[in-house]
């Protein structure tokens, strides 16, 4: 996997100050993306060690509330295939901090079954994740005054409800 853009201290892209970790490769091609760039799942630099050991110092200072994980498409199969390693060390080095992914994909449709985003490591990468904001960005729907999302269309998801209750739940930011 490739990566695009790292942000040491981002807050646009979740609350508080996060690590912001922009992936390559998205076959949604959203019109109005504003990220058209990171469609090309080689452009970038090599998602390797070295990079991953960075983001982890990188969150390492109280005042860093989160990872936020976008791009491109971080739930593109060959993606999800690279993050998960990642997002378990994340996970285990710091329990406390939260874990944003966005995702032009739709939570109830694309994972689940045979969903079209599906793979072998999409149930546990969801179980790793916090938050997710779904739904591909709508350019007609788009509207500035939403906090952390492009488009009318996209839900901010507490996952870890979600798939307790077996439902979608949407926080209220």
């Amino acid at each position: 996997m490739k990566y695009a853009q790292l942000k040491k201290r981002d807050v646009a892209n979740g609350p508080g100050v996060r690590v912001s970790l922009f992936v390559s490769g998205c076959t949604h091609h959203c019109k109005g993306c504003f990220n058209p760039e990171t469609w090309d799942f080689d452009y970038g630099n090599i998602f390797d060690e070295k990079i991953q050991d960075e983001i982890i110092s990188l969150m390492e200072p109280s005042y860093i509330r989160g990872l936020t994980v976008l791009g491109g498409e971080p739930m593109e199969k060959p993606n999800q295939k690279a993050l998960l390693p990642f997002i378990e060390k994340v996970r285990e080095k710091y329990p406390e901090k939260d874990i944003w992914f966005y995702t032009g994909y739709t939570f109830e449709t694309d994972f689940s079954g045979n969903g079209r985003a599906v793979c072998e490591k999409t149930d546990k990468l969801l179980s790793l994740i916090d938050v997710l904001v779904d739904g591909e960005f709508i350019e007609e729907k788009k509207n500035l005054r939403l906090h952390f999302r492009g488009s009318e269309n996209q839900r901010i998801i507490d996952v870890k409800q979600s798939l307790l209750s077996g439902k979608t739940v949407l926080m209220d930011i």
